[in-house]
C-alpha cells in the first residue's frame, strides 16, 4: 500500500511557509473522499425532498412541519459544508484565509440552527402528547414562525462572539500556508459546549422521557379500560404502543448523542483548545452525519413523506393544482 511522504507540502513552491500533508495511504484518502461525497449527496437529497414536500403541498403547512422545514433547510446547507470537509481530510486548505473563516462561521450557524430546531421539535411533541387539548392554542403557525426566526437570528449572531478576532484578522492563528484552524479561549469553549450541547441534550432527554412516561401511562389506562371486552387484543395493542414509544425515544436520543458526543469530547479533551480540521475530521463528519439522519427520524416515519417523494420523483408535482393533493 503506497504511503504519502511526510515531507510532501500543501504548496510545494512555498518551501519554508507551506504546511506539510499528513502521512496516510492513498486507499484511506480515497475511501474517505467517497464516504464524505456519498454522505453529502444523501444529506442534500433527503433534506431537499423534505423541503419540496412541505413547501409545495398546502395540506402539509402545519406548525410541526414548519419546524421540520427549518431543520431540513439547515441540514441541506450542511451537505455543502461536508464538501469543504473533503478538502480538509487531505490536511490542506487551498481556498485562502477568508474562505476558511467563512466556512467556520457557516458551520457554526448551520449546526446551531439544526440543534436548536431539534429542541423546538421536542417541545412541540411534548405539548402534543402531554397537553393535547390545548395544543392547537399553544402551538400555532404564528408562534412557530416566530420561534424559527429567533432560532435563525440567534444562530447568526452568536458565532460572532467566538470568531470576532479571526473575523477581523483572518488567518491570525494559522502557523503555515494551507492550514485552517480555530482557536477558542476557555470561556468561549465552555459557553459553546454548554449552550450547544449540554442544554439541548438535557431539554430533549427530559422532554422525551416525559413523553415516554405519558405514552406508557395512556397505553396502560386504555388496556385497563377495555380489558373486559378483549383482554388479549388489548394487551397486544398496549404492548405495541409501549414498544413504539420506547423505540422512537431511543432512536431520537441515542442517534443525537452518538453524532454529537464525539465532537464535543474532542473539544473538551483538546489541551490547547486548538480545533484542527485534520485532528477532528472524524468527529466533525459524525457531527454532520446527524443532518443526514434527521429527515429519516422526523420525516421518513410519516406516510405523507413517502407519498410526496413518489410524487416528486415522478414529476407529478408539476401538474396543475398538485399542491392541493390529499397527502394524508
Amino acid at each position: 500500500m503506497e504511503i504519502l511522504g511526510e515531507t510532501e507540502l500543501c504548496f510545494p513552491l512555498l518551501l519554508n511557509a507551506s504546511c506539510m500533508k499528513p502521512k496516510h495511504s492513498h486507499f484511506e484518502a480515497m475511501l474517505t473522499y467517497i464516504m464524505l461525497l456519498s454522505l453529502s449527496l444523501l444529506t442534500a437529497f433527503l433534506n431537499l425532498m423534505v423541503i419540496i414536500s412541505i413547501s409545495h403541498f398546502r395540506q402539509l403547512h402545519t406548525p410541526t412541519n414548519l419546524l421540520l422545514l427549518s431543520l431540513a433547510v439547515s441540514d441541506f446547507f450542511i451537505s455543502f459544508l461536508i464538501l469543504f470537509q473533503i478538502m480538509l481530510i487531505d490536511g490542506c486548505w487551498f481556498l485562502g484565509d477568508v474562505m476558511c473563516i467563512l466556512y467556520q462561521y457557516l458551520a457554526y450557524v448551520i449546526t446551531a440552527v439544526s440543534v436548536e430546531t431539534m429542541v423546538l421539535i421536542s417541545v412541540d411533541r411534548y405539548v402534543a402528547i402531554c397537553d393535547p387539548l390545548r395544543y392547537s392554542t399553544k402551538i400555532t403557525q404564528k408562534t412557530v414562525k416566530i420561534c424559527v426566526c429567533l432560532c435563525w437570528i440567534c444562530s447568526v449572531i452568536s458565532p460572532g462572539l467566538n470568531l470576532k478576532e479571526v473575523l477581523i484578522q483572518p488567518g491570525r492563528y494559522n502557523s503555515c500556508f494551507g492550514e485552517c484552524v480555530l482557536v477558542l479561549n476557555f470561556i468561549s469553549g465552555v459557553i459553546e459546549i454548554v449552550v450547544f450541547f449540554f442544554v439541548p441534550i438535557t431539554i430533549i432527554v427530559v422532554l422525551y422521557i416525559r413523553v415516554f412516561v405519558v405514552a406508557v401511562s395512556q397505553a396502560r389506562a386504555m388496556r385497563s379500560h377495555i380489558a373486559a371486552v378483549s383482554l388479549h387484543s388489548t394487551q397486544v395493542t398496549a404492548q405495541r404502543s409501549e414498544l413504539k414509544a420506547a423505540r422512537t425515544l431511543g432512536v431520537v436520543v441515542v442517534m443525537f448523542l452518538m453524532c454529537l458526543c464525539p465532537y464535543y469530547c474532542v473539544a473538551l479533551t483538546n489541551q490547547d483548545n486548538l480545533m484542527s480540521a485534520t485532528s477532528t475530521a472524524f468527529a466533525i463528519c459524525l457531527y454532520y452525519f446527524n443532518s443526514c439522519i434527521n429527515p429519516v427520524i422526523y420525516a421518513l416515519f410519516y406516510p405523507w413523506f413517502r407519498k410526496s417523494m413518489k410524487l416528486i420523483i415522478t414529476l407529478k408535482i408539476l401538474q396543475p393544482d398538485s399542491c392541493e393533493t390529499n397527502m394524508m
